[in-house]
């Protein structure tokens, strides 16, 4: 698949659509673009250098979540050949096709409209510097090693020798805006689909979950690599020490 670019979703339930959209425009310092669809519920943010990549969706009903748009040239054609490879037909549209992974992660593809500048990292006043820019899927443990498989099937990106543990990196073009992680969970229930959340990479990332907390943000959980933060819309994410100026080439 020649993906052209890629574009991170906030699916947030209908409760908490404003509250998140006001957090993730001030974290990554974005205008909102001209709400569009059903109702307003979708729109894009907007950053003052680079090409979108983030965008906002209001769901109608559960808890909500992220999900990814594949930008590509040949929509039907990219379909046909993801549900070769196992991804099952949700709904389709003019220019747009709603698949699910074989572990049942929603992804859409959509028609390439010229997006090709990556946003540059942001510096806060804390002198912390940070980007929101990976995509990591959770994927139960019977899961991974099919779901793995066939991404880097769909993509056509190989995959890091670097990675370690539970974790597994696919290495996008440079041009691509956002990086792409696979995680093993530690357990699931039974009938759990793989989902995702959204990642920052940071140097400084006491001082970035600070200025999340003020925001708005809850912190969870801190690890080793990475602390884990809930924002006021209720989805989960991570801020990672990941350098924002690193590529998984390097």
């Amino acid at each position: 698949m020649a993906i052209r670019w890629t574009t991170a979703f906030w699916d947030f339930p209908a409760e908490g659509f404003e509250a998140g959209i006001a957090f993730w425009l001030k974290v990554t310092d974005t205008t909102l673009s001209p709400r569009r669809g059903p109702d307003g519920a979708f729109a894009t943010l907007v950053p003052a250098e680079g090409d979108p990549c983030l965008r906002v969706q209001r769901v109608r009903e559960g808890k909500g979540g992220n999900h990814l748009d594949l930008h590509v040239d040949d929509v039907e054609a990219e379909a046909e050949r993801a549900r070769e490879l196992g991804a099952t037909l949700v709904a389709r549209e003019e220019g747009l096709v709603v698949l699910r992974s074989p572990g049942g992660f929603a992804f859409c593809l959509v028609e390439h409209e010229g997006e090709a500048e990556v946003p540059p990292p942001l510096t806060w006043p804390g002198g912390q510097r940070s980007r929101t820019d990976q995509l990591c899927i959770d994927v139960p443990p019977q899961a991974f090693d099919h779901e793995l498989m066939f991404w880097q099937s769909l993509t056509g990106w190989p995959q890091t020798g670097k990675d370690w543990r539970e974790f597994r990196r696919l290495v996008p073009p440079r041009e691509i805006p956002l990086h792409f992680l696979l995680q093993r969970l530690d357990s699931a229930e039974q009938g759990q689909s793989t989902a995702a959340h959204i990642d920052l990479s940071c140097v400084g990332v006491e001082a970035e979950t600070e200025r999340h907390v003020a925001l708005g943000a809850e912190a969870l959980r801190r690890h080793q690599y990475w602390q884990v933060m809930r924002d006021p819309a209720g989805l989960t994410y991570c801020i990672t020490d990941k350098n924002p100026d690193w590529h998984p080439s390097d």
